[in-house]
């Protein structure tokens, strides 16, 4: 999921998401790792800004190629990118926050306005998140996203907030599945879409309004 970081897009992917050389987000496979399974304890997972002191953290999932494969970004290869990206990307997000596992920074979730472009738009936001490939088909993703989606709502970061959406690649099965977990409607799919990688891209389209059933019985 680029983050597609965001923690998060989607997202505040909007400075993300210019620095991806996009406007909109593509979020990370969650597919299941190849190598052994094991369990997270999902108790484990928290959120908080994005520290300095993550870097080495934070590289482990930048540099992965499978993490940077459905984003617009390739692995990152030095120490300068990560410092960049903690002090001068996600810093500039409106909303941006590490996803934790016992304080390990394994990815990061964002929300940005979608009304910085639209003005029509000023009651929605767009979710974006990344994770390490080592925690895809874990849970983790699905917890984050339940969580940021019902904090939103319920202590109104963005004034009047109707809507929180996401675009997803159509090859990345993984991470809609996540969506639809977590209670995000497939709206449909945005033909040629994205320009990513050399390749025109298909995006789905998902979101969860406040008046949903499942958010307002809760």
């Amino acid at each position: 999921m680029p983050f597609v970081f965001f923690f998060f897009h989607s997202s505040s992917f909007s400075v993300f998401h210019r620095y991806c050389k996009i406007q909109n987000p593509i979020i990370n496979p969650m597919e299941k790792s190849e190598e052994k399974e094991e369990s997270v304890d999902l108790s484990g997972i928290s959120l908080r800004p994005l520290e300095l002191s993550d870097l080495d953290d934070v590289l482990v999932w930048t540099s992965d190629e499978k993490v940077a494969a459905f984003c617009t970004w390739d692995p990152y290869s030095s120490k300068e990118e990560g410092i960049n990206f903690i002090q001068n990307i996600a810093s500039k997000f409106a909303w941006c926050r590490a996803i934790c596992l016992n304080d390990r920074a394994i990815g990061c979730v964002s929300l940005s306005s979608n009304s910085e472009h639209d003005k029509s738009r000023n009651r929605s936001l767009e979710l974006g998140y990344v994770i390490g490939s080592k925690y895809w088909g874990k849970g983790v993703a699905t917890v984050v996203v339940k969580e940021v989606v019902k904090v939103a709502f319920t202590e109104q970061w963005l004034a009047d907030l109707e809507r929180i959406e996401a675009l997803v690649d159509v090859m990345n099965v993984g991470s809609q599945r996540v969506l639809e977990k977590a209670g995000f409607q497939r709206e449909g799919i945005l033909r040629k879409y994205v320009f990513n990688k050399g390749k025109t891209r298909d995006m789905v389209m998902f979101s969860v309004l406040s008046t949903d059933p499942h958010l307002s019985s809760t």
